[in-house]
């Protein structure tokens, strides 16, 4: 399925691209399409594996080889329930980058995120002009007929023919139908949530394809694999960008494989798309980065930017826990599990081709959202069309210690803080949770250099919830799902009951207090894998801004940056389709410039 590996470099490439996750698959597809162009991408990783293909085991790469296995350092507001409170972050390091262990959901984010990167001095970044991008990678599948939002699915915001399928998660448990029951009994819509509007709620797509995991390498390697003017080195980790300090130009890099140094040339650009992390470390460790701390590590400053900083992350508050089925909930069942992989193997079909919060999605409107739109009111919130809090769900059959158990480790929870959100209400029922999103988090964090070591873990500080909006916001969005939950359909099909067991740590506080939620939200809140920001994309009058509107790192010939690295704003949604996005976009740039 994958390209084969590289052993045998060419002297020179025209292009070198750095990772080959979500932005790296594309821009390797479509620079490739040009033949006289020869290419090399270089990944640190190898092949996914088996396992991967499984929608249903999304966290079984996690904690291993093919994941960097980053952690924050200690939070002082936020990660509080994580051991040593640090929270984990995931990050894929093979083909397919980290679309081999995220939740395939797509989502392309809100109008105003692209609009406003443009008003803040990108040009051709407005919503307006990114939809093509959107719409060129997609081979889109609509909903099956009586399902809702069907009828709001249309070609003006969809396409099919493109390389990254785009279906609905077919199998849907019991409870999801309750879940929509409710959501309509408050008064939501149902509708394409990449569409005209993003208000509202809709039955979810994702990047699948016959029931499998469509990651990046599947999608956008798999069909190019045997270009002759295209290669991929595997187990290729790049440890520096080489630049000619005179004339600040690029003119290769160097990387380790299978024990030994390379260093490989280029004639037109080094591009990186090596995420938010890697992108950021590999400037700073190549002279490109703010100048105090370079100058700290003994490293040579080339060019002085603010790699690094404004790092943003998405944050989900997995709370509060509902126990549902109370008087005949249903147990785990082996029989069924082996029923299950059958159906998956021999038919892809069945729970293993999907995860329960990939069924229903829903973008809602605090009382805060009106704040991210200048001039704008309380009242005008619905008109806005700018929600500010995500939706999705996860669910546990009764006494589910394995599954749930698993969840827990890969976010990293304490023992007692797993005890009190899933083992006690588990024990008793089976138990749903909502994931209550921020979209627009006011926090920034940095990542920095822990040594000249390329091998050695960046510094990653998100500093989480440091600004105090961000829990108000949250605690805001699970008062808005405990109403939307208070929903007579629940209770009477699903016998649906609030957990109040307290989170250790928040004991003393009343349960229906926001002070409670505010406690809860410092302790159980932890990323949902969207970082982004460290490149930031504007002008060269932004002090901050890393690359320019057409992704070329400031002052430095022939690199550019190609990723989520680049967002100066994170999108309000989850980030794998803009990054695909920005991808297809760079590359058009690249292409505009050297087919001139």
């Amino acid at each position: 399925m994958y390209p084969e590996d590289t052993s045998t470099f060419a002297e020179k490439y025209d292009f070198i691209i750095v990772g080959s996750g979500s932005a790296g698959s594309v821009v390797a597809n479509r620079l490739s399409e040009v033949s006289d162009w020869n290419i090399l991408l270089l990944e640190a990783g190898g092949d996914p594996p088996i396992s991967s293909e499984f929608p249903s085991l999304l966290f079984s790469i996690q904690k291993s080889d093919a994941d960097w296995q980053y952690r924050t350092v200690p939070q002082e507001h936020g990660c509080q329930g994580m051991k040593e409170k640090r929270c984990l972050w995931p990050r894929g390091k093979l083909l397919g980058g980290t679309s081999n262990l995220n939740a395939m959901i797509y989502t392309r984010g809100n109008k105003r995120d692209y609009n406003n990167w443009a008003a803040a001095g990108n040009k051709g970044w407005s919503y307006e002009e990114v939809l093509p991008y959107f719409r060129k990678s997609e081979d889109f599948k609509y909903h099956e007929e009586g399902t809702e939002g069907h009828e709001d699915y249309s070609s003006e915001y969809h396409s099919s023919g493109g390389f990254l399928s785009v279906q609905p998660f077919t199998y849907k448990s019991p409870i999801m139908q309750g879940l929509v029951d409710a959501v309509k009994e408050k008064g939501y819509t149902f509708g394409d949530r990449n569409g005209k509007t993003q208000s509202g709620f809709t039955l979810q797509h994702g990047t699948i394809v016959n029931g499998t995991r469509e990651n990046t390498a599947k999608a956008f390697l798999s069909p190019i694999k045997d270009r002759k003017n295209f290669h991929v080195a595997k187990f290729a980790h790049v440890t520096k960008i080489l630049i000619d300090p005179t004339t600040k130009t690029v003119v290769g890099v160097e990387f380790d494989k299978n024990g030994k140094k390379h260093s490989v040339r280029c004639s037109k650009e080094v591009i990186l798309s090596a995420g938010t992390v890697n992108s950021a470390q590999l400037l700073m460790l190549s002279g490109i980065g703010p100048r105090e701390h370079l100058e700290e590590l003994g490293i040579p400053v080339i060019a002085e930017l603010n790699v690094g900083g404004n790092l943003q992350d998405h944050l989900m508050t997995l709370a509060p826990i509902f126990k549902f089925n109370r008087t005949r909930p249903y147990p785990v069942n082996p029989i069924k599990v082996l029923d299950d992989t059958y159906d998956f193997l021999i038919h892809r079909r069945g729970p293993l081709t999907s995860v329960d919060l990939f069924h229903l999605l829903g973008f809602v409107s605090t009382k805060f959202a009106h704040l991210d739109v200048p001039g704008s009111s309380p009242e005008s919130v619905d008109e806005l069309d700018f929600p500010d809090v995500q939706f999705q769900y996860n669910r546990f059959h009764l006494q589910d210690t394995e599954s749930s158990k698993i969840f827990s480790d890969s976010i990293g929870y304490t023992d007692d803080v797993y005890e009190a959100m899933f083992g006690i209400p588990n024990s008793e029922a089976e138990i749903f949770f909502p994931l209550v999103i921020l979209q627009r988090p006011k926090s920034r964090g940095y990542i920095k250099l822990k040594s000249k070591d390329p091998k050695e873990q960046p510094v990653i500080n998100p500093k989480y919830l440091s600004d105090p909006r961000d829990v108000q916001t949250l605690v805001e969005g699970i008062k808005l799902i405990i109403e939307i939950l208070d929903s007579e359909t629940l209770k009477q099909k699903f016998e649906t009951e609030m957990s109040t067991t307290k989170i250790p740590g928040c004991e003393d506080k009343n349960i229906d207090s926001d002070d409670y939620w505010s406690c809860v939200v410092k302790k159980v809140t932890t990323t949902i894998y969207h970082p982004v920001g460290t490149c930031k994309m504007g002008p060269r009058s932004d002090p901050d801004a890393v690359v320019d509107s057409t992704l070329k790192v400031h002052d430095i010939k022939g690199l550019r940056v190609i990723d989520g690295s680049i967002m100066p704003t994170i999108v309000s949604g989850n980030t794998q389709a803009p990054i695909i996005m920005v991808a297809e976009r760079g590359t058009d740039f690249v292409k505009d410039e050297w087919l001139k």
